[in-house]
């Protein structure tokens, strides 16, 4: 049995759509940054939490990989070029995905009053839009970033477009809105997407 720790407006959502995905069991305690549920396992305070056992794994995309390696599902074997690509991907969208929404978060709620700069989040959003065009070129015709299988990227892509959208960041590619679209629709993010309304 895994514990996830984390409130569900997190990337704590990523891993439990992944562990929708896996149909694997779970315990979710929705504790939110730096609560002492987390501090207890997790020093810098931020979620998810994975327990496995009762050891913490921390990092939303360590945590997607970790479990896709562990049941041998959405992902791609270690040591395949087919992996190496795979983690090219989850490493571009990280950057480029992830990394300007959360900087955009942080000058908006996240960061001490005094030390936020609103005014980024225009630069943040101009190469948002680039990076949404270069995912649609990863796409192309697939049906998934790295071919006809899932795999961790994808959810990754999606829940960032989920964190696009609620923060306003452009998403104004048809054909990234069609593979999101495609996503969403899945039954596993549907049973997440539920329990945020729960």
């Amino acid at each position: 049995m895994y514990e996830v720790i984390g409130k569900i407006d997190t990337r704590a959502f990523r891993v439990l759509w992944m562990l929708e995905e896996l149909g694997q069991p779970y315990e979710w305690t929705k504790a939110g940054p730096r609560s002492a549920e987390v501090m207890a396992h997790n020093p810098s305070g931020k979620v998810p939490v994975l327990l496995v056992d009762g050891e913490p794994v921390n990092d939303s995309v360590a945590i997607m990989q970790y479990l896709a390696d562990r049941h041998g599902a959405f992902t791609h074997p270690a040591g395949t070029l087919e992996r190496a690509r795979q983690d090219a991907i989850t490493n571009f969208l990280i950057d480029d995905f992830d990394a300007l929404l959360w900087m955009g978060a942080r000058h908006v709620f996240v960061l001490p009053e005094e030390h936020r700069m609103p005014e980024i989040r225009s630069s943040l959003k101009w190469e948002f839009a680039g990076a949404v065009e270069r995912c649609a070129g990863i796409l192309g015709d697939k049906v998934f970033l790295t071919g006809e299988e899932m795999t961790v990227p994808d959810i990754l892509a999606a829940h960032c477009a989920n964190w696009a959208f609620s923060a306003k960041f452009p998403l104004e590619n048809d054909r990234f809105n069609a593979y999101v679209k495609r996503m969403r629709d899945r039954d596993a993010f549907k049973r997440v997407a539920a329990l945020a309304k729960a």
